[in-house]
């Protein structure tokens, strides 16, 4: 039993028109569901990926309209890391953001770059056999557009903590000599690393910071996962129906919150594939919420015209 990678990566926005902005339109990602989060459904939940919002390539925000900016610190995720097909993709993203006024550092083999509220990310080239992840872009040419997670880094003052954990409940892989832990499943991976801890001062979420990082897991095996982490004492949640995927959550011991989310059964449960991300989409239980939702929520800029013009209409839903 391995878990499949990692499955999505949930961060904070302050402003989700600018979000959509610069996920969509400099990053050339695909919204692939417009939501809410069902823990507080007064506010989005916004989710970015490839053309199917496959596990693998989930970038997803909790939108706090006005939220302060976070400042990430031991305990938190605080870069994430893609991937992309050659080199010759790194210079291209150095052009595109530099265009779009977004500073990035090219270096060793990489490119390190913060969205507009501060969020690192870094561009890499792995030698991996995973199936790349993409989203179509007028803008982007394929070859150059983002292919999926590559992993997620953390800081953590005492990395040991969450060893026995990491290796003999989850089944993590540790590089030799590294804090770097590979996620490796029969059908894709990606990696969980460690950085030492900055000063504590400060520290919070907010604005800019990631919330917590989901590994996928089969559907037929997510209680079995559920109860070893139990077993080995990190007191997960219930199984939590999500309406896209099932959820169980836990605190590793360096402080960061994981997720195990089923693959699937995905987001084209309640539109029709071709046009995920269009509209706002509500699990059941919150459907009686839509007229209030659509009142009080922002209007997004999505989809953009090109998607609009080149699909067929929606299917109503």
């Amino acid at each position: 039993m391995k878990l499949e990678g990692i499955h999505h990566i949930t961060a904070i926005t302050g402003d989700a028109v600018a979000n959509v902005e610069f996920y969509t339109g400099v990053l050339g990602l695909r919204m692939v569901k417009q939501t809410v989060n069902q823990d507080d459904p007064t506010v989005y939940h916004l989710f970015y990926g490839d053309e199917d919002g496959s596990p693998g390539m989930d970038l997803t925000f909790f939108e706090y309209p006005g939220a302060a900016p976070g400042v990430p610190g031991a305990g938190m995720v605080h870069r994430v890391v893609w991937r992309v097909g050659a080199a010759e993709a790194l210079a291209f993203w150095r052009d595109r953001l530099q265009a779009a006024g977004v500073r990035s550092q090219l270096a060793d083999g990489s490119l390190l770059f913060a969205d507009p509220e501060g969020l690192e990310h870094e561009l890499v080239v792995p030698d991996v056999p995973d199936e790349p992840l993409a989203a179509r872009s007028p803008e982007i040419p394929a070859e150059h557009a983002l292919q999926g997670f590559e992993g997620v880094r953390a800081y953590s003052s005492a990395p040991a903590r969450s060893e026995r954990l990491l290796a003999d409940t989850l089944g993590f892989v540790r590089a030799v000599g590294s804090e770097t832990w590979e996620v490796r499943g029969e059908q894709r991976g990606g990696f969980y690393a460690y950085d030492p801890a900055p000063p504590e001062i400060n520290r919070r979420q907010g604005a800019g910071s990631v919330h917590h990082v989901a590994f996928a897991s089969p559907k037929g095996e997510h209680e079995t996962w559920r109860l070893r982490v139990a077993q080995a004492g990190a007191h997960p949640t219930p199984v939590i129906d999500r309406f896209y995927f099932k959820s169980v959550y836990f605190r590793e011991p360096s402080g960061v919150l994981f997720e195990i989310a089923t693959i699937g059964p995905g987001f084209a449960v309640d539109e029709d594939a071709e046009h995920i991300g269009e509209r706002l989409s509500l699990p059941p239980r919150f459907e009686p919420l839509r007229e209030q939702l659509l009142e009080t929520l922002t209007p997004l800029p999505y989809p953009p015209s090109w998607r609009v013009e080149q699909s067929s209409p929606p299917v109503a839903s």
